[in-house]
């Protein structure tokens, strides 16, 4: 059994990213709520131009998430 891929991870950006839409293309996310967690880093929340939300960033990837979550997400730096 295949472990199932989460989203994607850069190592060297310590940067996270989890889809919530399937296929988002490059301009689809019109709109980006940034929240950051006080000493850790930021969730980027992206949402289309009807408000719905395609997709989760994490900046400080290592510090907001579980190892086993990043472990998931496929390596792309």
């Amino acid at each position: 059994m295949t472990k199932r891929t989460l989203g994607t991870y850069d190592h060297e950006a310590d940067a996270a990213y989890f889809p919530i839409a399937p296929g988002i293309r490059k301009g689809q996310a019109v709109r980006q709520d940034v929240h950051e967690i006080e000493g850790a880093g930021e969730i980027v929340l992206d949402f289309d131009k009807k408000g719905r939300l395609l997709g989760v960033e994490v900046l400080g990837a290592r510090s907001l998430l579980k190892p086993g979550t990043l472990a998931r997400a496929k390596r792309i730096g």
